[in-house]
């Protein structure tokens, strides 16, 4: 029974140091606004500054149902920053360095590293990427040059309704990884609980959305600079809509 019990104590440790971990970070995910696709940074509903991050996107991409290229790029437009979709890429791709970020012992989050920020409890340079699908797949979606995490469904085709099973595979520099954490719903539930990528790099869930569905991997590796800060810590969402019944 003490043994039960000890190893129900550390479950529960360990669930919390996950939901904690998910709960500071912030992503990058498309959404349509006003008829028009743009790249959104924040968390849940806290739709934050992206135009002010601009310089901070390395990369925007896009690709036709069959994974080929296709030119898309992103530029601000007022408070938003819009995806030039004329092309009609089926699939859009775009990564974001957030920079070296320490926080210290009052929970303030600071951008510089733990060589500038000795008291830092944490320091953690941070990497954003997001994939967008806009339209059907004639084949499963590939890795995807420059995104080291990125979450793919491992069928080409969507389920159609909200609560239908969707597979998806966690992808780290092109390959699958154990251990990514899941969250369905990043935009709804931010602070869900995560579910881990299994040996495969697969995961299973239902799709929560009949309508914008954004789906967020988190891993954490180690650190490139280690003088600097303690880890890296990949986000990557996958975004897309199933239709609402006609009018």
């Amino acid at each position: 029974m003490k043994k039960i019990v000890k190893l129900t104590a550390m479950a529960a440790i360990t669930t919390s140091l996950l939901a904690g971990a998910v709960a500071q970070a912030h992503g990058i995910w498309f959404a349509q606004r006003s008829t028009q696709l743009a790249l959104l940074y924040g968390v849940g509903a806290d739709d934050l500054d992206i135009v002010k991050r601009a310089s901070q996107v390395s990369s925007v991409s896009g690709f036709d149902a069959a994974g080929k290229p296709v030119p898309t790029s992103a530029a601000p437009d007022g408070r938003l920053m819009l995806v030039d979709t004329s092309n009609q890429p089926a699939v859009v791709a775009a990564v974001l360095d957030n920079g070296t970020w320490s926080k210290t012992p009052e929970g303030k989050w600071h951008k510089k590293g733990k060589d500038e920020v000795p008291n830092a409890v944490v320091s953690e340079h941070t990497w954003k990427y997001a994939v967008h699908l806009r339209a059907p797949l004639t084949a499963p979606l590939g890795a995807i040059p420059g995104h080291v995490l990125q979450v793919a469904p491992v069928a080409a085709t969507l389920p159609p309704m909200l609560g239908d099973p969707i597979t998806l595979r966690v992808l780290y520099k092109g390959k699958p990884v154990a251990g990514a954490r899941v969250l369905h719903d990043w935009v709804n539930d931010p602070d869900g609980q995560p579910v881990l990528s299994g040996a495969d790099g697969t995961v299973t869930l239902k799709v929560r959305n009949q309508g914008l569905n954004v789906i967020v991997a988190i891993l954490d590796t180690p650190p490139d600079d280690p003088a600097k800060y303690n880890k890296t810590e990949h986000l990557a969402s996958l975004s897309f809509v199933l239709p609402h019944a006609p009018e």
